[in-house]
C-alpha cells in the first residue's frame, strides 16, 4: 500500500467499516473500528504523537528495569540484524511507551520526528492502529505497513511488533522494529517479525532465568518446540516455582497450581525429572574434574564426597575416568 492523501485515507477507512462482510470482519478492520468508535479518534488528525514529561519515563523505565536488563544484549544483537535496512529497535511498556531504543544516529532526527523515540505513546487508544499498540491491545504479532495504520500522519511508517511478558507470564511491554522508508517490503517485513519474533521469545526466556536465577530452569515440552520459551522454574524439592507464559499456556499452568505445590513431574513426567537430575549431576562432577585438572580426590573433595563414591558416580554417569589423572 501508498501514500494517500488525508481524505483519501478517511475515505478507505469508512469504506471498509461500512462494509459488513470480508474484510470489515478482519483484524485491522477490527482495529481500525476501536479506533474510531471506541477511543473516538480521527484519521487525519493533525497533533503529535503524545510524549511522556521526563519524569514520567524515569518511572516508566524503572517499572520495567527487570525486562529492559534482560533484554540488552537481544536488542543489540536485532539492531545489528535490520538497522542496515534503515530500521530501528524499540522496547516498549504495556502502556505502549518506548524505554529503550537502538537506532543508527544518522537515521536520529528522521525517527525523533515520526515520535519513534523514548517517551512517545504508541498506546492504540492514543495513536489509534499502529504496531505496538495494536500488538498490545490484541496480545499478539503484528506488522503494520504504511496506509494500515489508522491516522494519516502515520500512513509513511511500517512496524512489526510483539507482545513481550514478564516472568510470571503477565503482558509486560512490546519489542518492535520500525522503518520509515518508503521501498520498505512487505517479503522484508515477514523476515523482520521473524526476527522480531525470536527476539522477544529470547528476552522472555532471558527475564525469567534472572528472575529464577536460583531455581533449576528447564525446558517444559518437546525439542521441536524450544522456540516457544515454554520453562519451569524447579526448586530443590522438585516443585515449580516459576512458569513462562508458553509453558502455562502449553500445560494449564496457574499462579494458583504453582502455590498449591506443584509438582514437576506433574508437568515433565516423572522419567523426565529423573534424566534432568542426572544431566545436573554429570555437569557437576564434570566441572569439579575440570577445575582440579582431572584429580579425582581433589575433585572429590570439591563435592563433599568421598574419593570412592566419586568413582562410582563416574561409572553411574558413564564418565571415563581421566587418563593418568592422579588419585
Amino acid at each position: 500500500m501508498g501514500d494517500r492523501t488525508g481524505n483519501d485515507h478517511r475515505s478507505l477507512i469508512k469504506q471498509v467499516l461500512d462494509d459488513g462482510a470480508g474484510p470489515a470482519r478482519s483484524a485491522l478492520a477490527a482495529s481500525w473500528r476501536r479506533s474510531m468508535t471506541l477511543y473516538g479518534l480521527d484519521p487525519e488528525s493533525r497533533g503529535q504523537v503524545a510524549t511522556l514529561t521526563e519524569a514520567q519515563l524515569r518511572q516508566a523505565r524503572e517499572a520495567m528495569e527487570p525486562v529492559t536488563r534482560a533484554a540488552q544484549g537481544v536488542l543489540d544483537r536485532l539492531f545489528l540484524a535490520v538497522g542496515d535496512a534503515g530500521c530501528c529497535v524499540l522496547l516498549c511498556d504495556a502502556e505502549g511507551v518506548p524505554v529503550e531504543r537502538r537506532g543508527a544516529v544518522c537515521d536520529d532526527e528522521t525517527f525523533h520526528r515520526w515520535g519513534l523515540w523514548p517517551g512517545a505513546v504508541w498506546s492504540e487508544a492514543v495513536e489509534g492502529t499502529n504496531g505496538i499498540g495494536t500488538a498490545l491491545a490484541e496480545r499478539r504479532a503484528v506488522t503494520i505497513h504504511r496506509d494500515q495504520h489508522f491516522h494519516t500522519r502515520n500512513t509513511g511508517l511500517s512496524c512489526s511488533s510483539h507482545p513481550i511478558h514478564d516472568h510470571r507470564g503477565r503482558l509486560a511491554g512490546a519489542l518492535d522494529v520500525s522503518s520509515c522508508r518508503a521501498d520498505q517490503t512487505e517479503a522484508m517485513l515477514g523476515l523482520i517479525g521473524a526476527a522480531v519474533a525470536d527476539a522477544a521469545r529470547a528476552i522472555e526466556a532471558q527475564a525469567f532465568r534472572q528472575a529464577f536465577s536460583d531455581a533449576r530452569i528447564v525446558l517444559a515440552g518437546d525439542a521441536a518446540e524450544r522456540n516457544a520459551a515454554a520453562l519451569l522454574a524447579v526448586d530443590r524439592d522438585d516443585l515449580v516455582i516459576g512458569a513462562t507464559r508458553a509453558a502455562r499456556l502449553a500445560f494449564s499452568i496457574t499462579d494458583e497450581r504453582i502455590a498449591a505445590q506443584l509438582a514437576a513431574s506433574e508437568i515433565l513426567g516423572p522419567g523426565s525429572i529423573e534424566a534432568d537430575l542426572l544431566e545436573a549431576e554429570r555437569g557437576a562432577v564434570r566441572r569439579a574434574l575440570a577445575l582440579n585438572n582431572g584429580n579425582v580426590s581433589a575433585a572429590a573433595r570439591a563435592l563433599g564426597v568421598s574419593r570412592a563414591t566419586l568413582h562410582r558416580k563416574l561409572h553411574r554417569l558413564g564418565l571415563a575416568e581421566p587418563h593418568g589423572a592422579a588419585h
